[in-house]
């Protein structure tokens, strides 16, 4: 096990637009859904429907993403509040 222990630290996590980003990709997905839509006959002559299944997953996926980043970021601003609250006390 020794071979597989890494020897440098982790990384700092990237922050940037978490929420936008997951927004985005969120209706991305949604639009492919919609863009497919109208050939579901041409995909399911070919047995290929789970990609306009996919992308509506990928839709319903992304709404949970959002709900869940939008808490996060609620969480990381309260406790930077909570933080320099207590630091100007």
């Amino acid at each position: 096990m020794e071979k597989w222990t890494p020897k440098h630290d982790a990384p700092e996590p990237l922050e940037g637009p978490v929420v936008a980003t997951i927004t985005g990709g969120t209706i991305l997905w949604f639009v492919l859904f919609l863009v497919q839509l109208p050939f579901y006959g041409w995909f399911d002559d070919r047995d290929a429907t789970w990609w306009v299944w996919t992308c509506l997953a990928g839709a319903g996926l992304g709404l949970i993403g959002i709900w869940y980043v939008r808490g996060r970021d609620a969480a990381i601003k309260r406790d930077a509040q909570s933080k320099a609250a207590a630091a100007s006390e």
